[in-house]
């Protein structure tokens, strides 16, 4: 907390905070509810693993045509009416989600998610956290995303509560889980319209911080003037920005791969649907920690570094879980190696955004390569969750999960490769230099 306090004033720690509660909610609807109640979703709504991966295939298309564009709108408009339009249009989502649609229906509230939880909000919420940080990107990412994940614990620790409440009966009736569902499903909307109305009553109607921006205004005569195709060219042609861009791609599927975990439980684990959606809340409260951890390491070691040393936790960890036979002698090891793994990920999630600044790309290109990197990096919205449902489908209990943690074993290599070639490449730029 002295960290916290010696680099962020008590007005700007406020402001992170309330970004922090929205940066979590915005996608709780569409992502929390599936996680942390996999099982009950897939038995309520009467999908598979592979049509559950394919509606998050469908908001992940969606999203991957909103990055580009949302990160254009958030240099124009202030962060304040971006995030909070943007959260009243994912809550209103949730009052349809809440009348247990069809799966067509379903198949469109995703692909509307996927606009509403990117398009508006998501680089609103980096360009005012950066600015924010400052010269502590590593903390200031750290916290975002640790914050957040505090947000999704304690907010999953409620929800499983009244999810329990509801699934008080052994028989665990279908008409207990409707109920118990819809009361979540009702429960999130009405934070994220809360966070709509924090977000709005809370932040500056105009930062006004943004020093780039105000250049930009009143350029002098020595400063180039700022031309967007020219940055799009230069960012392109720069490898790095490639590399950082498949980082995240690996470091995402890891954390997409969390979302199985719950069900892992009850398939090999013989864990109840309450006793499943306990252990993927209580593993998520590592996140805040986890994060902010590896973004102070960051700033004092190197983002890079840091990564490379994460990424072989998470090889381990899967490796681990693919050789393990879940049996009463095993189940220690196997939920030590699942804690693990949601250490790992929540690291790696904290502080990828922070080789932007390892990479020293300059701040009038920051935008447009944070567009692009984000573009490439969460291409696993897209796919992730359809091939891991097939893969389960394929072969349903443990070879399924087998299968499955050897495929994250081969992402978190290629991981593993790819920061070690990005490091390779700035050690050069540096020593060139």
């Amino acid at each position: 907390m002295e960290v916290i306090i010696k680099h962020l004033s008590s007005q700007k720690f406020f402001y992170l905070i309330v970004i922090i509660i929205a940066g979590e909610l915005i996608f709780s609807l569409p992502f929390h509810i599936p996680r942390f109640f996999r099982p009950t979703v897939l038995d309520v709504f009467a999908i598979s693993n592979t049509q559950l991966g394919d509606l998050f295939a469908l908001y992940g298309i969606v999203a991957m045509l909103s990055y580009f564009p949302g990160g254009i709108l958030a240099d124009i408009f202030p962060p304040r009416k971006l995030m909070s339009t943007s959260l009243a249009l994912t809550a209103m989502g949730g009052i349809y989600l809440w009348t247990i649609p069809n799966e067509l229906g379903l198949q469109f509230l995703f692909a509307y998610w996927g606009c509403t939880t990117v398009f508006l909000f998501w680089s609103a919420m980096i360009k005012e956290t950066r600015q924010l940080g400052e010269q502590n990107q590593g903390l200031a990412f750290g916290l975002l995303d640790g914050g957040r994940g505090l947000v999704a614990s304690l907010v999953a620790s409620f929800a499983v509560l009244i999810f329990a409440t509801f699934m008080q009966s052994a028989e665990e009736l279908q008409s207990d889980k409707v109920s118990g569902l819809k009361a979540i499903i009702l429960l999130y909307t009405s934070l994220t319209f809360f966070a709509a109305i924090l977000v709005w009553l809370s932040l500056p109607k105009s930062t006004g911080t943004d020093k780039d921006t105000e250049r930009q205004k009143t350029p002098s005569k020595n400063q180039d003037t700022p031309h967007f195709f020219n940055n799009l060219k230069q960012v392109i042609s720069n490898p790095n920005i490639w590399l950082q861009g498949g980082i995240i791609i690996c470091a995402y599927c890891g954390y997409k791969s969390l979302d199985n975990f719950g069900l892992y439980a009850t398939q090999t684990l013989n864990f109840t649907q309450v006793e499943s959606s306990q252990l993927t809340s209580f593993a998520s409260y590592s996140r805040p920690v986890a994060a902010v951890l590896a973004g102070l390491i960051a700033d004092r070691w190197l983002a890079s570094k840091t990564i490379s040393f994460t990424f072989g936790l998470t090889t381990l960890a899967f490796l681990s879980l693919y050789f393990i036979v879940p049996s009463e002698v095993a189940i220690l090891l196997v939920l030590g190696n699942i804690v693990v793994s949601f250490v790992a990920v929540y690291a790696l999630r904290g502080i990828y955004f922070a080789l932007v600044q390892e990479a020293k790309l300059s701040l009038g290109k920051t935008g447009t390569a944070v567009g692009l990197i984000s573009l490439i990096g969460y291409t696993p919205d897209i796919f992730f969750a359809s091939v891991s449902g097939r893969i389960l489908d394929a072969n349903p209990g443990l070879i399924g999960f087998q299968n499955y943690f050897l495929m994250l074993v081969f992402i978190s290599v290629a991981g593993l490769i790819l920061v070690t070639l990005l490091s390779r490449n700035l050690k050069a730029n540096r020593n060139t230099n």
